[in-house]
């Protein structure tokens, strides 16, 4: 399975290489919106100081591993963000009828490199912030940051498994979905609790967002000492379950659109 997937995405990678200039006027599109959205933060703590007593060199993970989460799921999973084209063009039951993994078989029916933008802006703030917080290269705080990293991803990929699944209901996508995935995005540039407390209580125990944001943050800034911050990320799985429960029973409830 692993060796077809990789098929697949060399097959994705050199048909979007064909047009190189448009791949590379994606990529850089990509990497500019990602950049005025790191400037806003910038210019805001440049203006402000600090807020709820975060500093921006502080808040600036939060956005590196939310956008560098994002991209990589925006990119790998591009086929549940587009999965009410695949149900309305007749795609999907042609899926149905091939000896595979259906939720495989969908998510690499599209795979685009050129959102990798986020991506490639994301690693050089990553490394330029290590560079300038020395602290943060011990292995506990770099063991922290790809606990965030994964399970931000896992986070994304659950929110667009979801996304897919209400297409087996809808035939079409619905754009309130997008407060669930760009929103979650946005929201988590910044620690939570920055939103009150509320609201931190309902990213934890609703969408658990808090989990791979604030209290892994807070115990990579020092904040708090206890040491199972460092892995709430990885209990995000946890969030797969009733996600792909949900996939399942829209698979045994979809009836064709044709073509």
């Amino acid at each position: 399975m692993v060796r077809l997937y990789f098929k697949y995405l060399g097959m994705m990678i050199k048909s979007q290489l064909e047009y190189r200039k448009t791949f590379l006027l994606l990529v850089c599109s990509q990497m500019l919106s990602s950049f005025t959205c790191l400037a806003a933060i910038f210019f805001m703590f440049d203006k402000f100081g600090n807020i709820n007593g975060y500093k921006f060199e502080e808040v600036i993970i939060c956005f590196i591993v939310s956008f560098f989460a994002f991209s990589i799921v925006e990119c790998l999973f591009r086929g549940l963000d587009k999965f009410e084209d695949i149900i309305s063009d007749g795609t999907f039951d042609r899926i149905l009828t091939r000896p595979r993994p259906i939720l495989f078989q969908v998510v690499s029916s599209k795979i685009e490199i050129s959102k990798i933008g986020r991506m490639l802006l994301s690693i050089v703030a990553l490394i330029a912030v290590l560079a300038n917080q020395p602290q943060l290269l011990q292995w506990d705080k770099l063991l922290t940051i790809f606990n965030m990293i994964l399970g931000t991803c896992i986070l994304y990929s659950s929110i667009f498994i979801v996304r897919a699944g209400i297409c087996f209901y809808t035939t079409q996508g619905l754009e309130i979905m997008n407060i669930f995935t760009d929103g979650v995005r946005d929201l988590t540039q910044y620690p939570l609790d920055i939103y009150g407390e509320t609201i931190k209580k309902i990213f934890t125990f609703v969408i658990p967002a808090a989990l791979v944001n604030y209290y892994p943050f807070v115990y990579l800034i020092g904040r708090d000492t206890n040491i199972i911050n460092m892995f709430c990320p990885l209990f995000v799985v946890i969030l797969l379950i009733p996600s792909l429960i949900f996939w399942k029973i829209g698979v045994r409830k979809y009836r064709s659109v044709g073509s």
